[in-house]
Order: C-alpha cells, then structure tokens, then sequence
C-alpha cells in the first residue's frame, strides 16, 4: 500500500481514540479533517504542537474541521497528555502502526547516534469527501499549526 498523494481519496481506516472513540474514514466524512502525526506524548516538541492546535480549535471548527493527534502511545497515556494539555480534540493511538503505514510516516531517525524506526512529524488535510488536500512532512513545530489553518481556509 503506497501513502496516499494529494488530490487522492484516502483508503478506508478505522483507528481507536479518546474518549472511547472509534474513528474511521467514513466518520470523518461531511467535516474536513486535520491529521497530525507526531512521535510521543509529553515530550516537549509535541506538547507545543498541540498546544498550538488547540488554542487554534475555535478557528478549525468554524472552518468545519476537526483535529486529530495520532502516536504509537497507549490510550491510558493518550488520556493523560489530553487531559494534561487540555486538548479538545481526539488523540488517536496507533499501536500497531497501521494509521502510520498508511500514510507512510514511519521513517527510520538517529538520535545520540542510535538509529532506530520512528514517526517522522508530518500533518495531512483531508476534505469533506476524504480526499487529501495538503500534506507536511519533516514538520518544524514553530508557526506550524497556524500554516495548517491557512491551508485549511483554502478549501
């Protein structure tokens, strides 16, 4: 399964989230949808970047778009970070990788000169009818968020 490029419908997927949700292509459908991939809870690049969304929400939701965090961390922590951060949005666990591999964003990182698998920052805008529209990768946190925003008023 090759990620999906923009302009392409994305491949059917269902993934759990907080607050005991299941979320799938078809339940995003009639809403645009911001899809963030970042690589753990409560680590400081990817607290400011959610910070950053949810103190944009109000915006993304008149725009008729929701927000969704996605890592490899369990539920349990996903809860904590959301409730820590005071996130109004969903945070997606994907410990299995699927969500990850389909949208190809799991990238092999070096840190302290240790390589290893990881999931490289990357953020997807999917349209009303679950088509991408806008793509990041190797996302740098500062003013990211507020970049999305814009993409997102061009729909």
């Amino acid at each position: 399964m090759s990620a999906p490029k923009v302009g392409q419908a994305i491949d059917n997927f269902i993934a759990q989230a907080t607050s005991g949700l299941e979320v799938s292509l078809a339940s995003l459908k009639g809403s645009n949808a911001v899809i963030y991939f970042y690589p753990k809870d409560s680590t400081p690049g990817c607290t400011t970047e959610g910070q950053d969304f949810r103190d944009l929400q109000e915006e993304f939701l008149k725009l008729e778009t929701r927000i969704f965090g996605v890592s490899r961390d369990s539920l349990k922590s996903h809860e904590n970070f959301k409730a820590k951060q005071c996130f109004p949005f969903e945070l997606i666990s994907d410990p299995d990788e699927s969500l990850c591999k389909l949208f190809d964003v799991i990238k092999e990182k070096n840190m302290y000169g240790r390589k290893y698998m990881g999931i490289e920052r990357s953020t997807f805008v999917i349209d009303k009818k679950g088509v991408l529209r806008h793509e990041w990768r190797k996302v740098k946190v500062k003013g990211h968020a507020q970049a999305v925003l814009e993409a997102v008023k061009s729909l």
